[in-house]
């Protein structure tokens, strides 16, 4: 299960991070991690990632605000990181991104109400938001 403080990571951030954190964001964030930990619950974790150790936290990437999204190498300009609408989550086996790409996981996105990259786009994590990209396509590239 990813807790909010693991998305925001307000600990890790400075003061004016922290209070740019609106409560639209917040909202945004705790909706996002409803629809991720539900897909996590049915991707059975312990199975998905049995050939790589899961961390600490799952999270590779949360919320951004928008100065340390400018700051991510090969980071969107309008990233949906900004607004707490996507996370990356770690999966540098492709264990996540590999079950997804199954008819079964494909089915999991789009019941939950969840879209990924495509994993040859992300290689050691999974890109998962809870809006459509501009192609509506379930899995795209960025």
């Amino acid at each position: 299960m990813i807790l909010l403080d693991q998305y925001l990571r307000l600990q890790d951030r400075n003061k004016a991070y922290s209070l740019s954190m609106t409560p639209t964001l917040r909202d945004n964030a705790i909706r996002l991690l409803g629809l991720v930990n539900k897909l996590l619950d049915v991707a059975r974790p312990e199975v998905i990632f049995e050939s790589s150790p899961i961390t600490k936290t799952l999270v590779a990437s949360g919320w951004r605000p928008p100065l340390v999204n400018a700051a991510t190498p090969n980071a969107a300009p309008n990233s949906k990181h900004i607004t707490c609408h996507a996370i990356d989550i770690y999966d540098p086996e492709g264990d996540l991104d590999n079950w997804l790409m199954t008819p079964e996981g494909q089915g999991v996105l789009s019941v939950i109400g969840l879209w990924m990259e495509h994993p040859a786009s992300t290689k050691t994590w999974s890109h998962l938001q809870d809006i459509p990209p501009n192609s509506h396509n379930r899995v795209f590239y960025p």
